[in-house]
């Protein structure tokens, strides 16, 4: 996994959390909906590069 990438999937799932967490303090639905969005998003892109690095061994 690129360093670069790496950073960027663990970014996008600690924003999600945040958002979420304060979607759930103001009672923002919406936010709290992008707050999981955006975790999903770091997920599959941490998925992604696991899977490439267990391609190149």
């Amino acid at each position: 996994m690129t360093a670069s990438e790496k950073a960027k999937a663990k970014t996008e799932q600690a924003t999600g959390k945040v958002k979420e967490a304060a979607g759930h303090a103001v009672g923002n639905e919406r936010m709290v909906a992008k707050g999981h969005a955006e975790q999903a998003v770091g997920k599959a892109r941490e998925t992604k590069e696991k899977i490439k690095d267990a391609g190149k061994h």
